[in-house]
């Protein structure tokens, strides 16, 4: 009896063991026939890192929340190994309340690199590498913050996917109508040292059913418009229309108002369009680094 309990143990040993390495060697494979050149992920990583963000988020309702709107648009999987994602992000603001911003804008959210050309003017480029916005040519003036506006619209464009990395808090608030419909209410924040913004947050109107996003506010406390501290007054920003890409959800349109200290709407203040979107996975990654003849940009107020 005692053999042949044995002999079972030592033969599921060896089918474990056999398994194990044909895992390891189709890992291995995939990854030695991958092209390291590109900005796309090997889907091996992907995985690794999208089962760290469900567990993670799965650990709080709010977390939850979150979790099941990145599935309802699409989900973080299929958002990662689409590989960056190119898109025209028209802001528009009303007469007298700030300057048009308008890019097409090629990002790489699993790098978080950007690389944007100014719709009037396609020649007329600047980004983020990683590490250090630039501006190309380095004798061309904007009328706007370029490393602010490096990562802005990736944010706005890359929401829920973008709460699904560590150094993100939630909060979960209370139910909040708007609109005619009620929402669930869950709050972002940033961990110390996240970004040039730390003390940024987003309020999330999530729908109770499909859990689709329907609505932001955010305040802008970004230190080169906020040397001394504090921030923008709250905004809320709406998420209108669906257009599916690469079999990610995104929205077409935002209207964005100014949010009262009572809870109420007030000033509409810009328009703002999402569009010509498509997922590039042919993209190199040489294409997010600094262009020869850049203007590397070193302050938070340029």
């Amino acid at each position: 009896m005692k053999k042949s309990t044995t002999q079972s143990v030592l033969f599921l040993l060896l089918i474990v063991l056999v398994v194990s390495c044909s895992t390891k060697k189709e890992v291995k494979e995939s990854q030695s026939t991958y092209d390291e050149t590109l900005a796309k992920p090997v889907p091996e990583w992907v995985e690794v890192r999208v089962t760290a963000s469900k567990e993670r988020l799965q650990k709080t309702e709010e977390g939850r929340l979150v979790w099941n709107a990145i599935e309802y648009h699409g989900g973080l999987s299929k958002w990662w190994n689409n590989g960056p994602l190119f898109f025209r992000f028209n802001y528009q603001p009303k007469p007298g309340t700030g300057t048009i911003r308008d890019t097409y804008e090629t990002a790489d959210y699993w790098n978080s690199m950007t690389r944007h050309q100014r719709a009037i003017d396609t020649r007329q480029e600047y980004g983020w590498s990683g590490s250090s916005a630039w501006l190309y040519p380095d004798t061309v003036q904007m009328p706007y913050n370029v490393r602010f506006w490096s990562l802005t619209p990736y944010y706005f464009a890359g929401i829920p996917f973008v709460f699904a990395d560590e150094g993100i808090n939630l909060s979960l608030e209370e139910d909040t109508e708007y609109d005619g419909q009620t929402y669930h209410i869950v709050r972002v924040t940033f961990g110390e040292g996240i970004g040039d913004a730390p003390d940024d947050y987003y309020v999330l109107y999530i729908t109770p059913e499909i859990h689709r996003i329907a609505a932001i506010r955010y305040i802008v406390s970004y230190p080169g418009y906020f040397k001394n501290g504090g921030h923008t007054q709250e905004k809320l920003m709406t998420y209108e229309g669906e257009q599916r890409v690469g079999g990610i959800i995104f929205p077409q349109k935002h209207r964005t108002f100014m949010w009262e200290d009572d809870g109420s709407i007030g000033a509409y203040v810009t328009d703002i369009t999402l569009s010509d979107v498509s997922f590039k996975p042919e993209t190199k990654k040489e294409y997010f680094e600094i262009p020869q003849g850049s203007k590397v940009l070193t302050g938070l107020e340029e």
